[in-house]
């Protein structure tokens, strides 16, 4: 099949369009459990990376979210002055920034244990597909571009 450029122009026929709608409708989905909270999607998954393994380097906490510096910079700032966590120079390397959460930041994980289960409610997807569409989506996430 020959390339046709109007065609290829055609938002039906781009992948990023569902990409990018299908991400906003489910962090839209967020909202409802999180607004509450006075937390944001973005604040959210930054809490799960700490979670999961504190003490990071802002460097290591934006590779793992694929956020760039300027992005995650000011959004650890603003939950830095909620006094969810620290920041502070490295001992061995002062380039680097270490950010700990505080007893408060470990405290949000009770409030928001129960996110995962509603959210797998919203969304009409079977198990199988899940699994596909995760899949597929790293795929995508470690491409080198």
């Amino acid at each position: 099949m020959e390339y046709n450029p109007d065609e290829a122009l055609k938002l039906k026929n781009q992948l990023c369009f569902p990409l990018y709608a299908a991400a906003r409708k489910v962090m839209g989905v967020y909202t409802p459990y999180l607004k509450p909270l006075g937390l944001t999607y973005t604040q959210y998954i930054v809490f799960m990376v700490l979670w999961e393994e504190d003490h990071l380097p802002v460097s290591e906490i934006g590779e793992r979210l694929h956020l760039d510096s300027g992005t995650l910079t000011p959004l650890l700032k603003k939950m830095e002055q909620a006094g969810y966590l620290v920041r502070q120079r490295s001992k061995q390397d002062e380039r680097s920034v270490i950010v700990s959460l505080t007893e408060e930041g470990y405290a949000k994980k009770d409030q928001v244990k129960m996110i995962p289960l509603q959210l797998g409610k919203c969304v009409p997807l079977t198990m199988d597909e899940a699994k596909a569409l995760y899949s597929a989506l790293y795929k995508i996430l470690d491409m080198d571009i």
